[in-house]
């Protein structure tokens, strides 16, 4: 029964891409980020008053501070990444989350990757190359120092970069209080830092509001149906398989590019996106 969940989590999340690509173009990404965070609250909100509001501790605020803070650059690169790449180019390197931990994980916690582990790692990283074969031209190195010099591919690995230290938040988060508080109370936090980012970073913010709003609302409740559905699949299932099968928004959103948005290259993206949730499906399930 959790898979079906997890799947719709997933397409959910692509949708989010799709609604944030269509208008970032117009919108300022502060806006589209403050709106991906606010426009989920009032689903969560309700469900949060449902199953009654936990005590938090000390350990709760510190962890929703830190987060608050990588969050809030992190939603601000993510946009920036649709906004400057195709969506089939810069939302595959979100799945490089893992591999960022598996890098972390023995400088800090003293762990190594089983042999499955360093698999998973060699397909992220050659499918990562794939993505950019087109810069082949320029020599063997040259996909890979696409990564680095292209603004979307540059910007999404370094919100994989935060995402794989705010993940470790969210467990703190949700072990002092619980799932829907933590995702109310960090959904509020962001959203209250980047309503006052907007104001220092852009201008016409109302005007821009109601231009686009329909696709700002959309994006948000996308974000809040997502975890609704995630936070009730979590109870069924190991942590690890969720997210495994969540990676396949990965696909989706590969697939709404190019055939929503026409954006070229199929044969290789979709092949280095297919062996990139390969390597995650074999870390997770794996390891």
């Amino acid at each position: 029964m959790w898979i079906p969940l997890i799947l719709v989590t997933a397409f959910f999340i692509s949708l989010q891409d799709v609604f944030g690509k269509k208008i970032i173009d117009r919108v300022d990404p502060h806006v589209v980020a403050w709106s991906w965070f606010f426009f989920s609250l009032p689903l969560l909100i309700p469900c949060l008053l449902i199953t009654g509001i936990p005590p938090v501790d000390l350990q709760f605020w510190q962890a929703l501070g830190f987060s608050t803070v990588i969050l809030v650059f992190a939603s601000i690169f993510y946009f920036r990444a649709i906004k400057y790449s195709d969506l089939s180019i810069a939302v595959p390197m979100r799945a490089l989350t893992p591999l960022f931990l598996l890098i972390t994980s023995p400088m800090i916690l003293g762990e190594f990757p089983a042999r499955m582990g360093v698999l998973g790692i060699v397909l992220i990283v050659f499918g990562s190359y794939i993505l950019h074969l087109k810069e082949l031209h320029r020599g063997f190195w040259g996909p890979f120092k696409s990564l680095v010099r292209e603004k979307g591919s540059r910007y999404m690995l370094m919100v994989a970069i935060l995402f794989s230290i705010s993940g470790n938040l969210d467990k703190i988060g949700v072990i002092h209080s619980s799932p829907l508080m933590w995702l109310v109370a960090l959904n509020l936090a962001v959203s209250i830092v980047l309503w006052g980012m907007m104001f220092k970073s852009t201008t016409m913010i109302p005007q821009q509001i109601k231009g686009a709003w329909p696709f700002l609302v959309a994006l948000g409740l996308c974000g809040g149906l997502g975890l609704i559905f995630q936070m009730t699949a979590i109870k069924m299932t190991l942590v690890p398989y969720l997210i495994a099968v969540k990676r396949t928004s990965v696909i989706m959103t590969s697939l709404f590019g190019i055939f929503l948005f026409k954006e070229k290259g199929f044969r290789e993206r979709i092949v280095g996106v297919v062996l990139i949730i390969l390597g995650v499906l074999i870390i997770s399930f794996f390891q």
